[in-house]
């Protein structure tokens, strides 16, 4: 790097661009705990111009100083942002002063020791979205601070969502030569989202659950919407709210052992709530009667029954989880991934529906037959590494048998019986070079392979096989299967497709139809097809707009909409009276609404009309 090029630092964050000031948020943490005190984060909304640039940068420079240093204004008059001079003169004398403070020991210097090649630290200036900032006020300040280079240490951070080719784009290359760029390119944001499900819902650490379903919805939301994982995360804390809403049961939905305890003060209106669960209702079918006798009018025995079902569903889940992240290590090692290439989307299909009933699985387990040795050895590897490292005690035997396998095939002699077969054929092969003799021959290698005996490997990849199936055929039975699982899954989509999905369309029309829907007002309460006056202007205009054809009249609207609005006021007046100024402007201000939410636009057929953009009651 040269000494007049600014280090530049080109962060590749991608599209999820709702994520990025989160992102930021943690970088400038970083940057201030363990580089430097100086750290300076800008929008391209906040900087249409360089002044305004420079008036940012200083104000945020001088904010964080007075924060740790605590100065005096008489000791810094630069301290009020009033005061503030846009210019690197300015910056430098700034900069100059605080770097003297801190060498006698200030917090600055305590907090973060500069870099080895600087002897102060330096001034990090964060532009969050690159591209969005106007060209010329990047080139002016990159060029302004070229030239201070050597009398402050600055670094440059570009946010950017799309390519770092959109530098050379906006920058020209005697703007662009000035920088000393690094490219950094973050993890995708389907990464991320894989990080978080697999922490919240891929454990038994935490109760709360997802129904398949659900779990679909918001991932769908995520992939064909905005790519935000913070979306993500308050789509599930909406679920998580809305479970322990509506759910009066939901009480139980904790540790086990709180749980236990819980069980104990149910009420008697409790109680009745669990017996009227169809899951419980499953349960109590499949008892004998005087157990279906006891669990329907028992309250004592009732609450013994779901302690023990309630440790049930949380050692299903212990098991469940394991033996979910084994079949996802066995299917990554296969060609285009039957079951999905992220573990999300094998979880779903698990929740679904009995995975081992579908197409998918029956060829996931033909072609693990198939494996060679050295595949299928480190497919079990990562299998006992995640059942050993699991809660689950149920599973150590598991565990032992993996290891079980996989001392047997360290110590399994491959015989060359095939091998010395083949060899003597070819040779066989060789020797008749007749074209009758050749067909007769491959013939006969045909039909020696079909029934030829399966060799020592062969038989124990057929029973490893056999025994990871039987271990997903156990564990991973869907979870409405399973008793009480309505205390701890959250099933209810539409809730959130009602609060995530926005139909803009159908909100528009029910908030202008009848406004009382949002406003909760007694006065606007109306009969259905009546236009009452005391709704809004743009209600009143938006029902009358209604009952048009394609072109609406504004002056027969504006008379119609003047008998609404003066109904009230004058029962006798008519049409024919003259419109006053308030009402007419109140109209105008009411079309023009209607025309900015798209329902209308002006036309040239007529000058006094205007085009209906939208038909149907919504």
């Amino acid at each position: 790097m040269k000494s007049s090029e600014i280090p530049t630092a080109a962060l590749v964050l991608g599209v999820n661009v709702t994520d990025h000031d989160l992102t930021f948020k943690g970088l400038s943490e970083v940057l201030q705990d363990g580089v430097t005190p100086f750290v300076v984060s800008l929008r391209s909304k906040e900087c249409p111009g360089i002044k305004h640039l420079m008036q940012k940068l200083l104000t945020q420079l001088m904010g964080c100083h007075v924060d740790m240093d605590s100065a005096n204004e008489e000791e810094c008059p630069l301290i009020s942002p009033n005061r503030i001079r846009c210019s690197v003169a300015s910056l430098t004398d700034w900069y100059m002063n605080v770097t003297k403070k801190t060498d006698i020991g200030t917090p600055c210097q305590k907090r973060a020791s500069p870099p080895r090649h600087w002897d102060t630290p330096p001034v990090v200036v964060i532009f969050q979205d690159m591209e969005s900032f106007t060209t010329k006020v990047l080139q002016d300040f990159i060029i302004i601070s070229s030239q201070c280079i050597s009398e402050f240490p600055l670094v440059l951070i570009f946010g950017i969502a799309t390519s770092p080719m959109i530098i050379h784009k906006l920058l020209p290359h005697s703007v662009s030569s000035l920088l000393c760029i690094e490219l950094f390119q973050s993890l995708s944001c389907k990464e991320h989202l894989t990080k978080v499900i697999d922490k919240l819902l891929l454990t038994s650490q935490f109760p709360f659950k997802l129904s398949d379903k659900v779990l679909q919805v918001l991932i769908n939301i995520f992939l064909y919407h905005d790519f935000s994982v913070q979306n993500f995360i308050k789509g599930f804390q909406l679920s998580l709210l809305e479970h322990f809403y509506s759910n009066p049961l939901s009480v139980l939905c904790c540790e086990p052992q709180e749980a236990r305890k819980r069980v104990n003060f149910l009420s008697h209106k409790q109680c009745e709530n669990i017996r009227r669960l169809p899951s419980f209702r499953r349960f109590v079918e499949s008892q004998v009667s005087n157990k279906q006798t006891g669990l329907l009018t028992d309250d004592g025995c009732l609450k013994e029954t779901v302690q023990e079902l309630l440790q049930d569903l949380h050692s299903y889940h212990d098991n469940y989880f394991p033996i979910l992240r084994c079949l996802h290590v066995l299917t990554l090692s296969l060609p285009k991934y039957p079951l999905g290439k992220q573990i999300r989307e094998l979880h779903c299909a698990c929740l679904e529906k009995k995975v081992w009933e579908t197409e998918e699985y029956e060829s996931v387990v033909q072609l693990v037959r198939m494996l060679a040795k050295d595949e299928l050895v480190a497919i079990l590897e990562n299998c006992r590494e995640v059942i050993i490292s699991s809660p689950a005690k149920h599973l150590g035997d598991s565990a032992e048998k993996l290891e079980e396998y996989l001392g047997r095939f360290r110590n399994l002699e491959e015989t060359n019986d095939d091998q010395e077969g083949s060899v003597s054929s070819v040779k066989e092969i060789q020797k008749k070079t007749d074209l009758y003799h050749l067909q007769k021959t491959l013939l006969e290698m045909k039909e020696s392979r079909r029934f030829k005996k399966l060799t020592k490997f062969e038989m124990l990849r057929f029973e490893v096989v056999d025994f990871i199936d039987s271990l997903v055929r156990k564990h991973l039975l869907p979870a409405e299967m399973q008793i009480l699982h309505e205390m701890v899954y959250f099933s209810s989509t539409h809730i959130l497709r009602e609060h995530l999905n926005a139909a803009p369309r159908v909100a528009l029309h029910t908030a202008l139809n009848d406004p009382y829907f949002y406003l909760k007002n007694e006065a606007l309460k109306s009969d259905a097809g009546c236009i009452s006056n005391t709704a809004p202007d743009i209600c009143i205009a938006y029902k009358l707009h209604l009952e048009c054809g394609r072109l609406i009249n504004l002056v027969d609207w504006l008379e119609a909409f003047s008998i609404v609005v003066t109904a009230a006021e004058d029962p006798n007046s008519t049409a024919k009276d003259q419109v006053d100024d308030i009402i007419h402007a109140r109209f105008i201000r009411a079309v023009s609404e209607l025309e900015l939410l798209g329902f209308i636009k002006p036309t040239k057929q007529k000058t006094d009309h205007v085009a209906r953009l939208t038909w149907g009651s919504c």
